[in-house]
């Protein structure tokens, strides 16, 4: 059990890094896809400190279980909100991505749980 938790982690602590990155750099597609839900420009430090955070507890959870029980609950309520943003402007496509990383935010709190 702990093996998968361990390739759970390490997959969406890479994906958060790499988002992070993208949003940092304000590449074109997230600048684009950001106006379209609606964040303004301020909040775009908040979200990649929220990332780098998430990435941060998550493997940190591999030692402290509360840590990584406490980080996965807290990407899960990002994704959800990112979810929920898309679906508010009409943006199915954009919404799939983050609900697949919804339900791996779930998985990591449910995979901790059980290696406790």
């Amino acid at each position: 059990m702990f093996v998968s938790l361990a390739v759970v982690t390490v997959f969406m602590s890479a994906l958060l890094l790499v988002s992070a990155g993208a949003k940092s750099l304000r590449t074109p597609h997230i600048t684009e896809q950001m106006a379209t839900l609606g964040v303004p420009q301020r909040m775009m430090t908040f979200l990649i400190g929220a990332q780098i955070a998430g990435a941060a507890g998550a493997v940190a959870g591999l030692r402290w279980g509360a840590v990584g029980i406490a980080a996965a609950i807290g990407l899960t309520l990002y994704f959800a909100g990112a979810v929920a943003s898309h679906l508010r402007v009409g943006d199915r496509r954009g919404a799939s991505p983050a609900a697949v990383l919804t339900v791996a935010s779930v998985a990591l709190i449910v995979l901790r749980a059980a290696t406790l």
